[in-house]
């Protein structure tokens, strides 16, 4: 059975439609990710889904309990890393991890969780002396203390440094082995294929794909993408009819070919540029992403 189910649920900030009438369920053992660019409407959601935002309309149930009806009983069911915690400054990290073990029926052992974000060598430091990738790792400690059945984290890797989110992101699988929901928002990409079992990519409040991450791009991609580099090829209609080319994409200076024959393409892609004179720069040929995918749908890539 769904630990959350939501349906038609809607947030707007005057005539801002924060959150646009989105419906999806999350299982237990499930990672279920949302993404999208940064005012999609993510963060706007996980505050309704535990309780510390109104919604304006539509249903939630978190672990058989409303969020808005009954805050209290949500949170105690739940661990939650929003992305700008609140904490008090002069506590350290250790004090600070162990004031919030004591929030909850069933925590986690304290030195395990610290351990666990990466944290033993500061684990007597203040938080307010902590860098803020640092700072970032304790708000997710705070969460994973609870032990709690669905555990939501809202851009849990942003700010950290690459060693730090491969760590975090066995954390985060160590959770799902556990029995445990992971609700996570992003939009880091890679990171949602890495983790995922599903996902929902949302645009402006509403949910424009969802499903599981290859099954979403297996759907929509039967090509592999061809990047290059090449400001005088933007908007040029001649790239549309080189062999296998099924969809031109260009951002800024970046030019991405769909293409089904990627050796012909590419043959061809060099007679055009003999014939121009515009050489096609640093060629790449890679498999087709979530981050194409949004760039289909939307026209735009995720973090622009």
């Amino acid at each position: 059975m769904p630990c959350i189910k939501v349906k038609d649920l809607r947030k707007s900030y005057g005539s801002l439609r924060a959150v646009d009438g989105i419906s999806f369920e999350v299982r237990p053992g499930e990672i279920y990710g949302l993404l999208g660019p940064n005012g999609a409407g993510k963060t706007t959601t996980i505050e309704m889904l535990v309780g510390l935002r109104t919604r304006d309309s539509g249903t939630v149930d978190v672990l058989g309990h409303d969020p808005q009806v009954s805050p209290e009983k949500v949170k105690m069911e739940v661990g939650v890393q929003l992305q700008s915690p609140a904490v008090f400054p002069r506590l350290t990290v250790l004090e600070l991890v162990n004031l919030f073990a004591t929030f909850y029926r069933d925590p986690l052992p304290v030195d395990d969780v610290i351990e666990m974000v990466g944290l033993t060598e500061k684990r007597n430091v203040q938080s307010r002396k902590l860098s803020g990738g640092q700072m970032h790792r304790l708000a997710i400690a705070l969460a994973i203390v609870s032990n709690g059945r669905v555990i939501f984290l809202d851009e849990p890797t942003t700010g950290l440094d690459p060693q730090a989110r491969r760590n975090l992101w066995e954390v985060i699988l160590e959770l799902k082995k556990s029995g445990k929901a992971v609700f996570l928002t992003t939009h880091y990409m890679d990171e949602a294929e890495r983790l995922c079992d599903w996902v929902a990519i949302v645009d402006q409040g509403r949910i424009i794909a969802e499903g599981h991450p290859q099954s979403l791009i297996d759907e929509h991609f039967k090509e592999r993408a061809l990047e290059f580099e090449q400001p005088a090829y933007i908007n040029d209609k001649r790239l549309e009819k080189l062999s296998g080319v099924n969809k031109v994409i260009t951002n800024g200076e970046m030019v991405t070919l769909y293409t089904e024959t990627v050796s012909q393409t590419i043959a061809d892609l060099f007679e055009l540029a003999k014939e121009t004179g515009h050489p096609a720069n640093d060629i790449a040929v890679r498999r087709s992403t979530l981050e194409d995918l949004f760039l289909k749908l939307t026209g735009r890539r995720i973090r622009e």
